[in-house]
């Protein structure tokens, strides 16, 4: 078969520059906890950012009474409220809305959007009907904004910059806190903003709440991140007092890590340099879900312009950057049908590559593979860094280590799940990883934030 020479090559040099051995993943991992070292001396120091969450209680399981969540990250934002009822009946009550953001004021100003938010928080306080629980205590809220912000305090944090579809100019460099306990104010709710956090720190509380040897959160979905828990005495950029607790979570923002030890292809390199941020999250771009069927539509690309492979096809679909989709992918390389129907129709509908034989698709499924083997083993060689750094899974430490994740693509590419539980297995040895466990974790940005309000409550 001719044709399959040229696209057998390319698949060769794609796992060959994928290639992902044990002793490069040692390599990333210490190049990891490096990077984390030099971003807790200094602001600044390091590609990570090490951000301090000021969030030094995680919730115990104790915590009782109603919180509330705001999670604003994107075109809709959730409001929650939440019934905690102590160690025996946990979340006794969840009841949450769903409100989408008018285009106009993603591009309008502070004020408007924050008011708008307030409103909706109006009403769904008013739905708290007549049980009213909170007599004279006042409200207490934990705030979910995926959005970059400089933390001062663990209740304020001024907006360095949007992202998404948002751009509103007067916010910037606005504590965005205070603009929300002003809009919440002028609509008349009683409510303190006792939380200001990320949904990477959510997951770890909400993961700690149902589990006290959660030690480590990470988001591996659309985007990538990761959270843990540190010794505060560990964090020589830290000033002020040291916490009671003596311990700080901070959040790492890995998407940004980077390393000459990191296997990068040619698609790798072209997908950066025709991002919207060039050179920026490169450990990002390699393992989440955004990116992975970008990378497999860049190699099929390459093979439809070498080879006779796929036929006479039209490349306009093959073309269109972020036309195939992680689900895709997953579909694909889950196909169990012994003609790999699944992976035709795919072909097909997504990229107009028909008739296709089983022996293309067969290989279409293994480039599929080498991209999220990649993947799914340099998220693994992250957390092995991270729990290097804590001196975890390490020999003479006997504790029990949970890593609690979200995100699609860790629960719902299986292939994905088990390559990274295997690979932890592989990296920290027999022994050491009997004590290691990974926990899919929901709603970090959600209950995640009532629990860390809950966690830091004055009432």
């Amino acid at each position: 078969m001719v044709a399959a020479a040229p696209a057998e090559r390319v698949v060769a040099e794609l796992r060959e520059a994928c290639a992902a051995p044990a002793a490069r993943l040692n390599e990333v991992a210490a190049a990891m906890e490096a990077e984390m070292r030099a971003g807790l001396r200094e602001e600044g120091g390091s590609k990570i950012k090490m951000i301090i969450s000021y969030v030094d209680n995680l919730p115990t399981g104790n915590e009782e009474g109603f919180f509330y969540a705001l999670d604003l990250g994107g075109t809709n934002f959730r409001v929650l409220r939440v019934q905690l009822a102590g160690k025996e009946k946990r979340v006794a009550k969840r009841e949450s809305k769903e409100v989408s953001i008018p285009p106009h004021l993603m591009s309008g100003n502070a004020s408007e959007l924050f008011g708008f938010i307030a409103s909706a928080l109006a009403s769904f306080v008013a739905d708290e009907g007549r049980n009213n629980v909170f007599e004279d205590k006042q409200r207490e809220l934990g705030f979910t904004f995926s959005f970059p912000v400089r933390q001062t305090s663990i209740a304020s944090g001024t907006l360095i910059k949007w992202t998404k579809a948002f751009s509103i100019d007067d916010a910037v460099g606005e504590d965005v806190v205070a603009e929300l306990q002003t809009a919440m104010e002028k609509q008349g709710v009683d409510m303190r903003v006792a939380a200001l956090i990320n949904d990477t720190v959510g997951t770890l509380a909400a993961g700690r709440y149902n589990d006290e040897d959660v030690v480590i959160g990470v988001i591996l979905g659309t985007g990538s991140n990761a959270a843990y828990v540190e010794e505060a005495s560990a964090i020589p950029k830290f000033e002020g007092e040291l916490p009671k607790s003596g311990n700080m979570v901070i959040n790492t923002e890995w998407g940004n890590f980077s390393s000459s030890c990191l296997p990068i292809t040619e698609y790798d390199q072209a997908l950066d340099e025709e991002s919207l941020n060039p050179g920026e999250q490169i450990f990002e771009k390699l393992i989440s879900g955004m990116y992975l069927g970008e990378i497999v539509r860049r190699v099929l690309l390459k093979i439809a312009s070498q080879s006779t492979l796929f036929g006479k096809v039209n490349q306009t679909k093959l073309k269109t950057r972020f036309i195939l989709r992680t689900p895709d992918i997953s579909a694909m390389h889950h196909d169990d049908t012994p003609d790999l129907r699944i992976v035709a129709e795919k072909l097909a509908d997504n990229l107009k590559i028909k008739d296709t034989s089983l022996e293309t698709r067969k290989m279409v499924v293994e480039i599929c593979d080498i991209v999220t083997t990649r993947s799914a083993r340099l998220a693994a060689a992250g957390i092995v860094g991270i729990l290097r750094k804590i001196g975890r899974a390490v020999p003479g430490d006997e504790r029990r280590s949970v890593v609690a994740i979200d995100g699609g693509l860790f629960e719902h590419y299986a292939e994905f799940r088990q390559c990274l539980e295997s690979t932890l297995v592989e990296l920290l040895g027999e022994e050491a990883s009997r004590s290691v466990a990974v926990k899919l974790t929901k709603d970090g940005s959600g209950l995640g934030a009532a629990l860390i309000a809950a966690a830091h409550s004055q009432r």
